[in-house]
């Protein structure tokens, strides 16, 4: 059995992590002007860098809007955010999506691979069937759910490396936290057979030649999942 590393949250973690939790839970309604950074270090008990830094980091991500001589503002973080947003609000919400977001990764998923099957199919060398492989051997040898969630991402992700897009891979890349968390969810309920057996039928068919039939495969799969109800990742 493994057992994580521990670590302290830091001074401006903590920060973040409050100013946040008051946005997404309303405390912070969008519109809302934060106090001046002294006031926030002095109400807060934090040095103004604290305060500086953290505000940075939220803007970036869609939280905060930041005005020269007005100070922060709360932003609509549904139309400002990026996927830092996302994980954020995982982790507001006890590192689970909620259904409609399952359902919309669930999609995005279809779109990025279908594509990447589209494209790479039909010029699959032995040597990129064989890297397919050894991800999926990855999978069933996994020592636990981490590791066979990382090693199922990396058999999808190795499909969007195949494809010879080379913006592909970098925008499913960026999906890879809330993806993991997605597929451990699955792990811990129904075990790593589902999942190997639909990459299995996938390869398979790919491996052939058979770009429509993959992407049948792929959208049944993911169809299924949909149809079946996104809560599988709650009971």
């Amino acid at each position: 059995m493994i057992f994580p590393k521990l670590s302290s949250p830091t001074l401006k973690e903590l920060f973040v992590n409050e100013i946040e939790r008051m946005i997404l839970s309303g405390e912070l309604p969008v519109g809302t002007r934060l106090p001046s950074e002294r006031e926030l270090a002095e109400r807060m008990q934090v040095s103004r860098g604290v305060v500086n830094s953290g505000l940075t980091e939220m803007a970036k991500k869609g939280f905060l809007e930041i005005r020269p001589r007005v100070g922060a503002l709360v932003s609509d973080y549904r139309r400002t955010g990026t996927l830092e947003t996302l994980l954020s609000i995982m982790r507001y919400n006890g590192g689970v999506l909620r259904r409609d977001e399952i359902k919309s990764f669930l999609e995005i998923r279809l779109v990025l691979e279908t594509l990447a099957l589209n494209l790479g199919v039909p010029s699959m060398t032995d040597e990129d069937a064989a890297a397919l492989e050894r991800r999926l051997a990855a999978c069933g040898e996994a020592r636990d759910r981490r590791e066979a969630a990382a090693a199922i991402f990396a058999f999808h992700h190795e499909l969007c490396v195949i494809s010879g897009n080379t913006i592909l891979p970098l925008i499913f890349q960026s999906f890879r936290e809330p993806v993991l968390k997605l597929w451990e969810r699955y792990l811990s309920l129904h075990g790593p057979d589902r999942l190997l057996s639909n990459a299995r039928e996938i390869l398979d068919l790919a491996r052939s030649g058979n770009a429509p039939g993959a992407v049948a495969a792929l959208k049944a799969s993911i169809d299924g999942t949909i149809a079946g109800n996104p809560s599988i990742y709650f009971d």
